[in-house]
């Protein structure tokens, strides 16, 4: 802390003498450079804050605090609540006003800007996940306003998206199978005024990768877990102060939940086709020793099982709202471009291409929120959401690529967003983690 202590002090002089200085009055220059030193001091609290970061439980709870399954609807009826659709739409505006103007240089510095991040975590789609009894507003399970969230957020940019919504699955995964110590140890973090960065990592880098067979091992050392092995694909992992981790145990695979700065948790980036705005990484574990409870509720295979299942949801949702942002965009321009004296849209070949991106889209709309709904519920969720990864994989992939081919060579151009929508949607069918709703 010493080295952060110091580093403020001398901001703080800093500050203080400039703004004794004559000169700045003189040059109408208070105002501005005021706002310009206040930003600059409050980005550096926060670093210094976010290094010097430790996990300790604010409170002890008696058990573990979960959310209530929702009401059970008579009638088939999957239309967003008033909740919901204002939430939606909070998070539609925020897509369209930031994140679409930003996707562009993000996804070619492969990075997402901070200011982006910041505003991101102060809307607060963390909170509405978490118990009110934690410090949240949550008062019953959320899996469909959350699918909502990721849908309207991907409208601007999957991989902003992404980048946004990791750590809510680290929060959603404590509140969902955390045991008292874990949730009162992490989760307080995740209302205040900083959210920690965190992940959700299962993915490997080998080719034909399956959840259910994982290469990161972690075996039993008396009163620890000794983890090794590498974890891919991981967003923001540079920059996350805890990690929920998969790992093979005797007993099958199972989370671990992982803080940062171990010597023997090394990161490097690992940027992939698309989803370059998300940062992602690759986690390095050699010999990495956690306490035995560190182990998400007991290395319960159910747990595991549906972890895959709400992750491949949220995949699910960022392919429909990816290929929302394709049509949305191709039906103004097929029918602004003109070519042989009339818009390209009246020829009959552009036309049912279009007709059949909105049908195959509302498909992958419908499924995805009926496996959401029967999450919400409590019921039975797996097979609906095995249908909503198999349609939003393959029909996004195809979307991605109808999308390209009507713009032509623009369609093959960075100029135009569609190659970025066409590469991000590639990552709905294999992609695990990441994201849990």
């Amino acid at each position: 802390m010493s080295f952060f202590n110091n580093a403020m002090g001398l901001g703080l002089r800093a500050i203080n003498r400039f703004a004794g200085l004559p000169l700045v009055d003189r040059l109408r220059l208070r105002k501005p450079a005021e706002k310009v030193l206040y930003h600059g001091s409050r980005a550096g609290f926060r670093a210094a804050s976010a290094a010097a970061r430790a996990f300790k439980a604010t409170s002890t709870l008696g058990r573990p605090a979960r959310l209530k399954t929702g009401e059970a609807r008579g009638l088939f009826d999957l239309t967003p609540s008033d909740e919901q659709q204002m939430l939606r739409e909070a998070a539609q505006n925020f897509a369209q006003e930031q994140l679409r103007t930003a996707a562009h240089a993000a996804d070619a510095a492969s990075q997402a800007p901070e200011a982006l991040l910041a505003q991101a975590a102060e809307l607060g789609f963390t909170q509405f996940g978490i118990p009110e009894e934690l410090g949240g507003v949550g008062s019953e399970r959320s899996t469909v306003a959350n699918v909502l969230v990721a849908e309207a957020l991907a409208q601007g940019d999957m991989g902003l998206a992404v980048a946004c919504l990791a750590p809510s699955a680290v929060s959603t995964a404590l509140v969902l199978w955390g045991d008292a110590q874990q949730q009162a140890q992490y989760l307080p973090a995740f209302v205040g005024d900083r959210p920690p960065v965190a992940a959700l990592a299962i993915m490997e880098p080998r080719p034909l990768f399956d959840a259910l067979s994982l290469q990161t091992t972690a075996r039993r050392d008396g009163n620890d877990y000794v983890l090794d092995g590498v974890k891919a694909l991981v967003p923001r992992a540079a920059q996350a102060e805890l990690f929920i981790v998969a790992a093979q145990t005797e007993n099958g695979p199972a989370l671990f939940v992982v803080e940062s700065g171990d010597a023997a948790l090394t990161i490097e980036a690992d940027p992939g086709m698309g989803l370059r705005a998300a940062a992602l990484g690759r986690l390095h574990l050699k010999n990495l020793r956690v306490p035995a409870s560190a182990l998400l509720a007991q290395g319960s295979a159910e747990v595991y099982a549906e972890c895959l299942a709400l992750s491949r949801l949220g995949w699910c949702a960022l392919a429909v709202g990816t290929a929302q942002a394709a049509l949305d965009y191709l039906i103004p321009y097929v029918n602004d471009r003109v070519a042989f004296g009339e818009p390209i849209s009246h020829r009959q070949s552009v036309a049912f291409a279009i007709a059949n991106i909105a049908t195959e889209l509302d498909g992958m709309r419908l499924t995805t929120w009926r496996a959401a709904s029967r999450a919400e519920q409590g019921l039975d969720f797996m097979r609906e959401t095995a249908i909503a990864r198999r349609l939003c994989a393959d029909k996004g992939a195809v979307i991605g690529a109808d999308a390209v081919q009507l713009l032509g060579g623009h369609g093959f151009t960075t100029e135009y967003p569609v190659e970025r929508w066409y590469r991000d949607l590639r990552a709905a069918g294999l992609m695990e983690g990441a994201v849990l709703v």
